[in-house]
């Protein structure tokens, strides 16, 4: 369980499987209820019922599993409806737009935990996104209704804890269940930081150990400040999108992509040391700009450009990230912008994400390679600060170091997944380490030491497996 909720995540979001969008799955709409564009549309619609359960049942295949798989994905972001948990607990109806819609949407939840099944089968590890939360928290229709933004009343807030409450509890015991993020993409509000406060104390007093992830309402500073101050394992989601903004529209790819590596690589570092590294892109795309997804122009020109900024993305992800899943993983049409089987068979997404298992190999820590590795850390470390004034306990790095690297390889050589799994959450791994660490040696104004040590101990074995393997 914790291989998957701590390790690298890299994979894709599986959209308008559970919660539809018109944008990616067109034909479940064609009985819809005007305006056509929302779950609740939809459930208003004709023939709903065998609609949405024909989809939910076909869109995901095995060979989709096996593709993810084949791909090296080892984790998908699955978004879902509050009115999705109504098949577990039909009172998260009651008092909303979709009160009535019970025998619609009650065989979702039979689905969702197969769902969960499938892809630990395939060692994939499954993030749960409340997509639409009651009286829904922003104003577009992928949040599950037409309509304004009514979440910040006081009924629909304590109505989606019930709803995450139900979620956490029956769940969090799934080994492949790496995290529940509470709302997607809500409309900033003074509201929210409190909200998620309560929410996160909720969720944790029924499920210690599940992490929370929460959206940045596209403010990361602020939200990336409220998960530093949580002691509990709380990631902050951003999403990563350069095709909305007129600011965006008028760069080119290769000015996006300098972009990324600098300015915005220097935010995400700063974002990522005030929460503890806990920071993942929960979507991104590989599409520049609405034009691009028309027809005009050359395709291969504008996969070229595609390619460019999308490996700029990556680059971001991997230094700064502790995750990242592109969205989507397929539609009902072709689009190397949005669609991650398409960009990966045009070559604008890598054929592979991490690193590949190889059959026969086996992955172990090599003795004296770690020594040799402590060693020259240890000198550097003492080097440097020996000439600053102070009362160190220099062994306490050694001790992280070590460890650092023996838990860098617990996760190399795990069996999850067909690609190696990596310490993506160090920040907060290395918190329960150094419980443990004081239990055994003792309290100190000095354990910052061991946490450098562990850190330094995790990247420098990092290093050497990759060099080697």
């Amino acid at each position: 369980m914790e291989i998957y909720r701590y390790r690298k995540q890299r994979g894709a979001n599986l959209g308008s499987w559970i919660s539809l969008e018109d944008s990616i799955s067109k034909d479940p709409f064609r009985e819809a209820q005007q305006p056509a564009q929302s779950d609740l549309d939809l459930a208003n619609g004709n023939n709903a019922k065998e609609i949405l359960e024909k989809h939910w049942d076909s869109w995901m295949t095995d060979e989709d599993w096996k593709w993810l798989s084949e791909h090296g994905v080892n984790t998908v972001r699955l978004p879902i409806g509050f009115y999705h948990v109504c098949g577990k607990d039909a009172s998260v109806l009651e008092g909303t737009d979709f009160a009535h819609l019970y025998s619609v949407f009650s065989g979702a939840w039979g689905r969702i935990l197969n769902a969960i099944d499938i892809a630990m089968k395939y060692g994939i590890g499954v993030l749960i996104d409340l997509q639409c939360a009651p009286g829904k928290q922003h104003p577009f229709p992928h949040s599950g209704q037409s309509g304004p933004v009514r979440f910040y009343e006081e009924n629909n807030m304590k109505k989606t804890q019930l709803v995450l409450s139900i979620l956490a509890r029956e769940l969090h015991t799934k080994p492949n269940i790496v995290g529940l993020e509470i709302l997607n993409q809500p409309q900033n509000d003074p509201k929210l930081p409190e909200w998620y406060a309560s929410t996160i104390d909720l969720l944790h007093g029924i499920a210690p150990e599940l992490p929370i992830y929460i959206h940045d309402a596209w403010n990361t500073q602020q939200y990336a400040e409220l998960a530093g101050s949580r002691p509990e394992f709380v990631v902050v989601d951003h999403h990563l999108y350069r095709c909305f903004e007129a600011s965006d529209l008028a760069l080119s790819a290769n000015e996006h992509a300098q972009l990324l590596r600098g300015k915005t690589l220097a935010e995400f570092k700063e974002y990522a040391d005030k929460c503890r590294g806990n920071i993942i892109v929960g979507e991104f795309s590989s599409s520049l700009s609405t034009a691009f997804n028309d027809g005009g122009g050359d395709p291969t020109e504008k996969d070229n450009q595609r390619r460019t900024f999308a490996n700029a993305e990556l680059d971001l992800f991997e230094k700064a990230c502790a995750g990242y899943l592109y969205w989507t993983y397929k539609m009902d049409h072709a689009d190397t912008g949005w669609v991650l089987k398409d960009a990966v068979n045009a070559g604008v997404m890598p054929n592979w994400f991490g690193i590949k298992k190889k059959a026969g190999v086996e992955v172990k820590s090599d003795q004296a390679k770690l020594d040799a590795a402590k060693e020259k850390s240890f000198s550097e470390y003492c080097a440097k600060w020996d000439k600053q004034a102070g009362t160190y306990e220099h062994w306490r790095f050694k001790d992280g170091f070590v460890r650092g690297w023996n838990d860098a390889y617990l996760f190399f050589s795990s069996d999850q997944g067909s690609s190696i799994s990596e310490l993506g959450f160090k920040g907060q791994w290395v918190k329960q380490r150094l419980v443990e660490h004081v239990k055994e040696k003792g309290s100190s104004n000095n354990l910052w030491e061991y946490e450098h040590g562990f850190i330094q101990g995790v990247d420098e074995a990092t290093a050497v497996f990759k060099a080697a393997y």
